[in-house]
């Protein structure tokens, strides 16, 4: 049964298989530090050349010739030459992109004897690799214990032991010099193998341990910043970032190397904003710069020098100005212009289109008019509220016409109060009036009502 483990401080997959020969290693992509991306792959003209870039654990790496004339691929796992012995290490990139990765980190080919490749490692070196990958975390624990005995002021980060354990690196971090000769004399004793120490900076620390930045991404040391630029507080300043250290350091504890990214451009837009050194003098009185947006090339002023009240933003063009008739002794009116005044910006509102913030736009009070007309109740309620709209109204109109007209043919006389019905009222009484006046008139009137239906039961009703 085959076991497979991945070490992400080398960025290969060790596979281990019942026997010492079924022992492999391959490389696996995306998975290690300072990877390097070969964009020149998939061309066929592209020159081999006999110089390697070979990676070793988290981010070292080194440049080596292949003596052997042995053809050799991104990923291949290779036995190179050391002092002493010999270290196992992956090939990250060949061809025409290691001399444009010498280029970039600054390595100097001429006059450097590179060391050697002998061969591709082989299912021994692979278990002999794999022990002393075992090894590395507790000689870093045991090492930090006795350079605390010693009341040394280093900190140890990390172990890197040689591909045939005959070797081990010792990364360590120091503020002042530190003497460990009696140290280096200790860890000989206790670890049987050769010490190399190699003091480092926090950034260098940061690199090789790797983490997550405030940003969500990974570090920028550990993924493609192969060098370090000093970082200042000048380049926060530039850019107008609060000097906050806890958001203005990494996890390094020192300035993120990322204030560097912008601070040319910011300096670039800056130099046509004029250094204000006093404040802008108008006849309403004087102002006080409160921040610019060099982009947009508009400055901010306040009345209030130790406050941020009454602030008002003009362009670049308008502080040039009054600033060369504060020069000359004189001063304008406003900080603003006549014609600046005028113009309002205009600010994003909500508008509703479609009725959402109305409490009652599910109620549907036309509805419920209709469901009392079909059922035919005598005492259906009226909705006294005011019609939103034309169609609203004459729907009630042509209910309360149905309405009158359905009491009407079943011949029941209801109170009317309505402004109209009682024009009703008058005009009845004044056809009475014409046809006889009193009781002939309206037998007259009765005679005609009951071929509409019901005559009889509403002569009754009017007596």
């Amino acid at each position: 049964m085959k076991e497979y483990k991945t070490d992400v401080g080398r960025g290969c997959t060790f596979v281990n298989g019942d026997t010492p020969e079924d022992v492999s290693a391959r490389a696996c992509c995306g998975c290690h530090k300072l990877s390097s991306h070969n964009w020149l792959a998939d061309i066929p003209e592209a020159n081999e050349g006999d110089i390697y870039e070979i990676r070793f654990k988290n981010t070292r790496k080194g440049f080596y010739c292949n003596a052997s004339d042995t053809k050799l691929e991104i990923g291949d796992i290779v036995a190179v030459e050391a002092s002493p012995g010999h270290d196992i290490g992956i090939v990250s990139l060949t061809g025409d992109m290691v001399a444009k990765q010498m280029k970039r980190t600054g390595f100097r080919p001429e006059g450097v004897e590179f060391k050697k490749i002998y061969r591709k490692a082989k299912p021994n070196d692979i278990v002999k690799w794999q022990e002393a990958i075992a090894l590395e975390h507790d000689t870093m624990i045991r090492s930090r214990v006795i350079a605390a005995d010693l009341g040394l002021n280093m900190k140890i980060g990390d172990v890197e032991y040689q591909g045939d354990k005959m070797k081990a690196i010792f990364y360590y971090i120091a503020d002042e010099r530190v003497d460990f000769r009696e140290l280096i004399k200790i860890f000989a004793e206790q670890f049987r193998i050769r010490i190399e120490m190699k003091q480092i900076g926090a950034r260098q620390e940061a690199g090789r341990i790797g983490g997550i930045g405030s940003c969500g991404r990974e570090l920028c040391c550990s993924t493609w910043m192969s060098g370090f630029v000093s970082v200042t507080t000048n380049s926060a300043r530039f850019q107008e970032i609060s000097l906050n250290p806890q958001k203005l350091a990494g996890q390094c504890g020192k300035l993120k190397c990322c204030l560097n990214y912008e601070v040319d451009t910011y300096i670039d837009a800056r130099r046509e904003f004029p250094k204000i050194n006093a404040p802008l003098e108008t006849m309403e009185g004087n102002y006080y710069l409160v921040k610019s947006d060099i982009f947009k090339k508009q400055l901010s002023f306040s009345s209030d020098p130790n406050s941020t009240v009454n602030i008002i933003t003009i362009p670049l063009r308008r502080v040039k100005e009054i600033m060369a008739m504060n020069r000359r002794g004189a001063k304008p009116d406003t900080l603003q212009s006549s014609q600046e005044s005028t113009q309002h910006d205009v600010q994003p509102d909500f508008k509703n289109v479609v009725g959402e913030e109305s409490i009652t736009r599910f109620d549907s009070g036309g509805a419920s008019k209709r469901r009392d007309n079909r059922r035919g109740r005598k005492g259906s309620r009226r909705d006294d509220r005011p019609s939103d709209n034309r169609g609203g109204a004459e729907e009630g109109a042509r209910q309360l016409q149905r309405r009158n007209a359905q009491q009407g043919n079943n011949g029941k006389r209801q109170p009317m109060r309505s402004k109209d019905n009682d024009g009703d009222k008058g005009r009845q009484r004044s056809g009475e009036s014409q046809n006889g006046g009193g009781r002939n008139g309206f037998n007259r009137n009765r005679r005609r009502r009951p071929q509409n239906g019901g005559g009889n039961d509403g002569g009754n009703d009017n007596r």
